[in-house]
């Protein structure tokens, strides 16, 4: 084994205005192990993007300020931020509401109520397992 190699666990932030699913959001990718940042806005959000870099972002759509569209499309003007995965988990399941999505840059759009290993199994699609012994 190379004690060099230093394996770096996946960053991962989350922005949702309501506590208890960012809790629960928050809670899923840290028992899978990976290292999450979170906000509760769009635009509180973004500053910390510009400042961290994670390797993914999971975002709801209606948040106070920037919403989640907006955040998303601001995202993918940015140079350093363009190549972001992004996972939009939302209540917003009109059909015109999951095009402005994919239209605005996600990657993935999940429906609220949605299943936390749903979300981890989407995660992992993108970043890896953040434990090497993870199970797909």
């Amino acid at each position: 084994m190379d004690t060099n190699a230093v394996q770096s666990v996946p960053k991962i932030m989350v922005v949702e205005d309501d506590p208890h699913v960012l809790r629960q959001i928050a809670f899923a990718l840290e028992h899978e192990g990976y290292a999450v940042t979170t906000a509760t806005a769009g635009d509180d959000a973004l500053r910390q993007l510009m400042l961290d870099r994670p390797d993914l972002l999971v975002t709801d759509v209606m948040m106070p300020g920037l919403d989640g569209y907006d955040l998303v499309d601001q995202l993918r003007r940015d140079e350093k931020l363009c190549d972001l995965p992004v996972i939009m988990v939302t209540a917003r399941t009109a059909d015109e509401d999951i095009s402005k999505g994919f239209s605005s840059g996600t990657d993935i759009y999940i429906e609220k109520p949605f299943k936390p290993s749903e979300l981890v199994a989407f995660v992992r699609r993108f970043v890896g397992p953040a434990k090497p012994d993870a199970q797909p």
